[in-house]
């Protein structure tokens, strides 16, 4: 059952289009239709984005920027509920830059004008969140471009590849996060890139492989960094991998009972131990038992913080292990490439040195005590809690609304991809039957990871903005299915589907931004919270509080 898949470079294939309904539907080619996906994402976003009220998407526009204006202004970072630390810093340098280049007058939270001036008042944070707006739809095309590559470096055939971009383009999640300041879009696709890498490198071995490990590792913490409920993502990821390996997946002659390998484990040991030298005062930060009860963070496990976090640890190297047993990683390749893990999250940990804030280190280390700072009461007091049997009644409900949610027929959402899953669920058991068992095992354990994680995430709602973290990996496990039936182009039946599916997912995907360019909701409500997340900015409206 040799699955090795090399990055897909094959040509486009000779086959009649007029039968072949995978021609059919991508016969714009591949760097056309790249160019067609931005030309589409650009188009929503200036109709449906670009051009609305300023405070339309207050929560988190307002929070991210105030931020970069107060960074800006040599102020301290006042937002830490996700953290969004990356995202402020990218904000923060890109009013920058658009200032040195003319573009932008109100960059720092000195050059906004009175309130008592509401005319310019409403000009000068017009253009700031115009101008964070354009930063958004870049973020989103350039990591529509990453998952695109990547994605053609999974699969054989380039066209499933492209449509697999184009469901991700016109996701749910991307369509929310293109147009508004949020944490999620900078925190889930790090940790998907860091996926999608860790497959692509575990099927073919290659003498650098470790190196590839570390560079996903450090995505992961860097998109730890920008949101904690990337934990969730990657805590899941190890268990993902797993199964996907291949006959050539086995360690290269380097690595194989050779002095060379033993060296090279030995130095991805000593960097490792260099990192964690130059992390350490982070890390020292990040479990302050002052600093945490301050932060009123709770321990969850045992009345003790970093129980889980060690499991996780422990986790990740027993995956590690697995894997290499499984596909014949040799002990020393196995070695370096723990070290290689430990120092890339390690390194990618200092990035919280660039803006140093001792609330986004404790937020990064307790990513679960965090989140139940934000959690409704019932969910609290499971958490906290002892009872194994309460803690499996949580998930259960969970499981069964994500499920409600996936039929669409016993709870809406406006969430393209869960008609995938219509497709996906019968093609898991369609490819078991027909023999590919790989295959299916690979799709099916993405599937549910998707259903695991959005069961977590149904406690705040399930909202749009989550989406993000999932969505990815319902369309790899179609990309995986589709991508080991290429004779599904040739039945007849295939190519409407294909189109109303594609309709579905476009019309469904662009509902939250018509909805919200269309809203005729006033901005008052912005006053309850503008206080304590924007001390500095008072607007024109609030003056009564």
């Amino acid at each position: 059952m040799n699955q090795s898949l090399s990055p897909s470079t094959t040509s486009e294939p000779s086959i009649d289009t007029a039968t072949d309904a995978f021609d059919r539907l991508t016969f714009l080619g591949w760097r056309e239709g790249l160019a067609a996906i931005v030309a589409g994402l650009a188009t929503s976003f200036f109709l449906f984005g670009y051009a609305l009220i300023y405070w339309r998407n207050a929560d988190m526009d307002f929070m991210v920027i105030y931020n970069a204006l107060a960074l800006n202004d040599g102020k301290s970072q006042l937002f830490f509920d996700h953290t969004a630390y990356l995202t402020i810093l990218s904000v923060q340098l890109w009013f920058r830059l658009m200032h040195m280049l003319g573009l932008l007058d109100a960059w720092s939270l000195s050059t906004i004008p009175s309130p008592s001036n509401s005319a310019a008042f409403d000009i000068a944070m017009t253009g700031a969140v115009r101008a964070g707006r354009l930063l958004a739809l870049l973020i989103a095309i350039g990591c529509v471009l990453i998952f695109a590559s990547l994605a053609r470096r999974l699969v054989r055939d380039w066209r499933v590849a492209m449509l697999a971009t184009l469901a991700f383009a016109f996701s749910g999640g991307i369509a929310v996060h293109s147009r508004i300041l949020r944490s999620e879009l900078v925190a889930a696709c790090p940790v998907i890139f860091a996926l999608m890498i860790l497959i692509a490198i575990g099927r073919r071995a290659h003498a650098a492989r470790p190196l590839g490990m570390a560079l996903a590792a450090g995505l992961c913490v860097l998109g730890l960094e920008n949101k904690v409920q990337a934990i969730l993502l990657i805590g899941a990821l190890p268990l993902m991998v797993i199964p996907f390996g291949s006959a050539a997946s086995s360690s290269v002659a380097f690595w194989v009972n050779t002095r060379s390998g033993w060296l090279a484990a030995g130095l991805a040991a000593f960097v490792a131990m260099a990192a964690a030298a130059v992390s350490w005062p982070l890390i020292a930060t990040g479990f302050d038992r002052a600093l945490l009860d301050a932060a009123q963070f709770h321990p969850l496990l045992s009345g003790r913080f970093g129980i889980y976090q060690a499991a996780l640890i422990i986790l990740i190297g027993g995956c590690m292990i697995a894997y290499a047993t499984i596909w014949r990683v040799s002990p020393s390749e196995t070695l370096a490439s723990m070290a290689a893990v430990a120092a890339g999250a390690l390194l990618a940990l200092t990035a919280l040195d660039v803006e140093y804030n001792a609330s986004n280190a404790i937020a990064v280390f307790n990513p679960l005590e965090k989140m139940l700072t934000f959690a409704d009461a019932s969910t609290s007091g499971v958490a906290n809690g002892s009872s194994l049997w309460d803690i499996s009644l949580l998930l259960l409900d969970g499981i069964a609304s994500v499920l409600a949610r996936y039929t669409f027929v016993l709870h809406s959402s406006p969430r393209p991809t869960v008609f995938l899953t219509w497709l996906i669920a019968p093609g898991i058991f369609y490819a078991w039957r027909r023999g590919d068992k790989l295959a299916a095992i690979q799709a099916l354990v993405l599937l549910s990871a998707a259903i695991g994680i959005d069961a977590l995430s149904v406690r705040r709602g399930l909202k749009s903005e989550y989406f993000i973290f999932t969505d990815p990996l319902i369309i790899l496990s179609g990309a995986i299915l589709l991508d080991r039936m290429p004779d599904l182009g040739f039945r007849k039946w295939t190519y409407p589907v294909a189109i109303v599916l594609f309709g579905l997912h476009i019309a469904v995907g662009q509902a939250e931004p018509i909805k919200y360019a269309f809203m005729r909701r006033g901005p008052e409500s912005i006053c309850e919270w503008s206080g304590h997340y924007m001390p500095l900015l008072p607007l024109p409206w609030c003056r009564s509080a």
